[in-house]
């Protein structure tokens, strides 16, 4: 007469599971140990492959209700807790995967344009270049351009910045002009701030470079070349506008200011 035991002795299985797969799993490999078969010696007596048991005793995939019926019946155990274990684990694997989390939408960035000021040789030490302002043109929009320069300065306080019309520009006064084609370059003096600068009107656009010499001194800024980008050089100190000059190169053509006399 064939006798019946209960796998591990664990209590009838009812109502929900959690990780009911991996639980089905390891009663299965108990199973599997109680009978003392082989893989392959399964694979005889069943209608499923030595492979095929391979990846059920794994857990590398479900077995079909037919498996665990068939390993049960083989190792003399009641099913009825196993197949409802199986109920479960196959309602846990039928379940829609979560959505994942929604990420918010990166707030838009504006474009930013660097205007980049170089010194070229020969020049003094007057001021070191982690102190030189770096003036950051931001479009956003209908945003317009916004030049920053030191709110108060004067004279090597300034040098480096841009002049704006809240700052030296304020009683900038025209030193010296040339014309040349289709641009005019101009030498700005401010006796506030005791700073000169280039500034240029053009209706050309293209790459410029603007730049202001005093002495040994020069300094300069570039910019990309559209008609509505930065005209005017950085400030440099000088208590004396007639030794500087001012230059731009517009479109490869380079226009310069005489020395004030």
């Amino acid at each position: 007469m064939e006798s019946h035991v209960t796998v591990g002795q664990q209590q009838p299985l009812s109502g929900p599971y959690d990780d009911a797969g991996p639980l089905l799993t390891e009663r299965l490999r108990l199973l599997k140990r109680r009978t003392g078969l082989s893989l392959a010696a399964l694979a005889s007596v069943t209608p499923f492959s030595k492979s095929t048991w391979h990846r059920y005793l794994n857990g590398d995939q479900l077995p079909p209700r037919a498996a665990v019926e068939a390993l049960a019946r083989l190792a003399h155990a009641e099913p009825g807790a196993l197949l409802s274990l199986w109920d479960a684990a196959a309602r846990e694997q039928s379940r829609p995967a979560p959505p994942p989390p929604r990420v918010p939408a990166p707030a838009p960035v504006p474009s930013v344009r660097s205007r980049r000021f170089r010194l070229r040789p020969p020049t003094r030490a007057l001021v070191a270049l982690a102190a030189m302002a770096t003036t950051v043109a931001v479009t956003a929009g209908a945003a317009g351009v916004l030049d920053h320069a030191v709110a108060s300065c004067r004279g090597s306080g300034c040098q480096g910045a841009l002049p704006s019309s809240e700052t030296c520009a304020r009683d900038a006064r025209t030193e010296s002009a040339v014309t040349r084609a289709r641009q005019v370059v101009l030498l700005r003096y401010s006796p506030s701030c005791a700073t000169v600068w280039s500034e240029v009107r053009t209706r050309v656009a293209g790459s410029r470079e603007i730049s202001i010499r005093a002495g040994q001194d020069e300094l300069s800024a570039e910019y990309p070349g559209h008609r509505s980008d930065g005209y005017s050089s950085p400030m440099l100190a000088a208590a004396d506008p007639r030794e500087a000059q001012a230059c731009a190169e517009v479109g490869g053509q380079p226009v310069c200011t005489g020395p004030v006399h």
